[in-house]
C-alpha cells in the first residue's frame, strides 16, 4: 500500500521524530535520588508547643513531598484524625510542620508521622510515631530545661552511647521541655577524634557540614541535621514538646553588633549581617516553632500559657542587644540595650497581665555573672552578659534591668522565678536585696542548667550589683575546664508544680537523672 502525504505534513513527522529521540535520551537517564523511591524522615520528627496553646509538629523528608499526620487519643489509632499534607518545600530543606489545634486538655496524643511524593501514586515512606500529653485541670506540672548541645567539638561519639542526657531526660517523663539556647555550635567544628581527660579520646560522627565553621545555608542547616544523627536526641523529641529559644552559638560565639571577623582567619563570609540571615533561616526552619502570624514573622520572644498555675515567658536576648562593651555606661541608650526597649515593654505588659501563680522567665543568660567577652581594643574588659564586673551601682545593660527589676516590685509581680543556661554548669542563685548595691526590687531565684552535651566549665565569679547568693553550684575541680561528657558533669533542671499546694520544687539533675540538688518554692500570696 502506498501513503500519500503532503508537504506539510512532512515538517510534522520531523518535529515527532524529534520528539521520539528526546523521549528515548530522557528515558535512558539516570532517575535522580531525590524522585526515586520512598521519601525518607531521617531526622525524626518534633513536637513543639505554641504561644497559642496548640501544639506543632515539625519533620523533615529528603525530597519534594507531602507530610502526612495522623493522630488519636488511644494507642490503637481508633477514630483517629488525619491531617491534610503540608508540602516539604526545597527553599525550606523540605521541612514541614503541621499546626494541632483544639486539642483536648489531660490527654495522650499518639502520633504517626509519614511522607509521601507529590502526585498521588508516589510510593509512601516509612511511619515515624511519636506520643505527648496535653495538661489538664487535674494534672500536676512537671517540665525540664537546659541549653549547650554538642558544643567544643564533643559530638556523637557512639562508643559513649551518644546524647545521653536526653534519655535521662526522656525518663523524666516532662510535659514540656524549654531549650535555653546554643542548640547547636555552629563556630565549632567537630572533629573524628580529639583528646579527652585522663588520656583518653573522644571519638565522633562526622559529616561534611560540621568540618569547619557554619557559613553557608547549607552549613548552618548542617549542624542542625547532625545532631538529629542522635538516636537518644530524635527518641526525646518523639516524646518531649519543646520551647526553643536562641543564643549565640546558633550564629557563632559571642556576637553582638560589635563583633569583627576581619582578623578571623576561619571565615571567609566576614559580614557578620550575611552571618546572621542565613543562621537565623536555618533556625527557623529546625525548631519546632510556628513562624509566622499571617503575613508576619513572630519575633523569637513569646509568652506561653498553661493555664491559671504557669506561665512561660521566653526571652531573646541577642537580635536587640547593643554591641558587647565594657558595659560602664551611666546612662541607658542603644549602646546598652540588651532586650531592648520593645521587648521590655512587652514583657512588663504581659507581667501584668499575667494570673498565673507562677511566672517563669526563660532566658538564655544568667543576669549576675560576670560571662567575659575578652578585652576591647582599649584592653578593657568586654562582656558578653548583662554585669559587668563590678559590684557598684547599676551600669551597662545593667540599667535596663534595674528597670525591669523595678517595675515588678512597683507592681506587686510576685511568684517570678528566671531559668537559664550558658555557662556550661548547674547553679542555683537567690538575688536579696538586702545583700545587693541596688536594692529596689523583690527577691527571685534564678536557676541554671547545662550542658546538656557539650564542654563543662566554671564557676564564673558573680557581680554583687543585684545582689545574687549562691546556694549551689557544680562544675568542673579548680583548674580544670572544658571537661567532656566522659566526665559525667552535664546537667539538667527540672521543676514540679503541685496542683493542690501550688508549690514549686526546682532540681538539678546530672547526666544519670540523679538529682544534686533541689528547692522547694511556696506561692506568696497577693497583697
Amino acid at each position: 500500500m502506498i501513503i500519500m502525504l503532503r508537504i506539510p505534513y512532512l515538517l510534522d513527522i520531523k518535529l515527532i521524530f524529534r520528539w521520539l529521540i528526546m523521549l528515548s535520551s530522557l528515558l535512558a537517564m539516570p532517575v535522580k535520588a531525590e524522585t526515586a523511591g520512598q521519601p525518607q524522615i531521617a531526622q525524626g520528627i518534633q513536637i513543639g508547643v505554641q504561644d497559642s496553646g496548640d501544639y506543632l509538629i515539625w519533620s523533615r523528608t529528603d525530597r519534594p513531598a507531602k507530610m502526612l499526620v495522623e493522630y488519636a487519643f488511644n494507642p490503637d489509632f481508633h477514630h483517629s484524625i488525619r491531617m491534610p499534607g503540608i508540602i516539604a518545600a526545597r527553599q525550606a530543606d523540605f521541612t514541614a510542620r503541621q499546626l494541632l489545634t483544639n486539642l483536648p486538655a489531660g490527654q495522650d496524643v499518639y502520633l504517626k508521622v509519614r511522607f509521601q511524593g507529590l502526585s498521588a501514586n508516589q510510593p509512601l515512606g516509612d511511619i515515624v510515631s511519636g506520643q505527648f500529653h496535653t495538661l489538664g485541670e487535674n494534672d500536676n506540672i512537671r517540665f525540664i530545661w537546659g541549653a549547650d548541645t554538642c558544643g567544643q567539638g564533643w559530638g556523637i561519639n557512639e562508643s559513649f552511647g551518644g546524647f545521653k542526657i536526653y534519655q535521662a531526660m526522656r525518663l523524666a517523663q516532662p510535659q514540656f521541655f524549654i531549650q535555653n539556647g546554643d542548640s547547636i555550635y555552629a563556630d565549632v567544628p567537630i572533629p573524628a577524634s580529639q583528646p579527652a581527660e585522663n588520656g583518653q579520646i573522644w571519638t565522633n560522627i562526622v559529616t561534611p557540614e560540621v568540618g569547619k565553621v557554619a557559613e553557608t545555608l547549607q552549613e548552618f542547616r548542617g549542624r542542625y541535621q547532625y545532631n538529629l544523627l542522635d538516636k537518644n536526641l530524635r527518641s526525646f523529641n518523639a516524646a518531649v514538646p519543646q520551647i526553643w529559644q536562641w543564643d549565640d552559638h546558633e550564629v557563632l560565639n559571642n556576637w553582638s553588633a560589635a563583633k569583627d571577623l576581619s582578623a578571623d582567619k576561619r571565615y571567609t563570609e566576614k559580614n557578620l549581617a550575611v552571618l546572621v540571615k542565613r543562621a537565623g533561616q536555618a533556625f527557623r526552619e529546625y525548631a519546632p516553632i510556628y513562624w509566622q502570624d499571617g503575613s508576619r514573622s513572630k519575633p523569637i520572644y513569646r509568652k506561653i500559657s498553661f493555664g491559671k498555675l504557669l506561665e512561660v515567658f521566653v526571652l531573646d536576648m541577642r537580635s536587640f542587644r547593643g554591641g558587647n562593651s565594657d558595659n560602664l555606661q551611666t546612662t541607658e541608650s542603644p549602646a546598652t540595650a540588651f532586650l531592648g526597649k520593645q521587648q521590655i515593654a512587652w514583657l512588663e505588659a504581659q507581667l501584668k497581665q499575667s494570673t498565673a501563680v507562677w511566672k517563669v522567665i526563660s532566658a538564655d543568660m544568667p543576669i549576675g555573672l560576670n560571662v567575659s567577652d575578652g578585652q576591647d581594643s582599649q584592653g578593657r574588659p568586654r562582656w558578653e552578659a548583662i554585669a559587668n564586673g563590678q559590684d557598684g551601682p547599676p551600669a551597662g545593660r545593667e540599667l535596663e534591668i534595674q528597670g525591669l527589676l523595678q517595675f515588678i516590685k512597683h507592681q506587686h509581680i510576685q511568684n517570678i522565678v528566671w531559668l537559664t543556661g550558658d555557662v556550661h554548669y548547674a547553679a542555683a542563685h537567690y538575688y536579696d536585696p538586702e545583700k545587693a548595691k541596688f536594692q529596689d526590687f523583690s527577691p527571685f531565684w534564678e536557676f541554671v542548667a547545662g550542658p546538656l552535651h557539650a564542654g563543662t566549665f566554671g564557676p564564673v565569679s558573680a557581680d554583687g550589683t543585684f545582689g545574687p547568693q549562691v546556694k549551689f553550684s557544680k562544675a568542673p575541680p579548680p583548674g580544670q575546664a572544658n571537661l567532656s561528657p566522659l566526665a559525667g558533669l552535664q546537667f539538667f533542671g527540672e521543676v514540679n508544680i503541685d496542683r493542690q499546694s501550688r508549690e514549686m520544687a526546682v532540681s538539678l539533675k546530672d547526666i544519670h537523672g540523679d538529682k544534686l540538688f533541689s528547692q522547694l518554692l511556696k506561692p506568696a500570696l497577693p497583697d
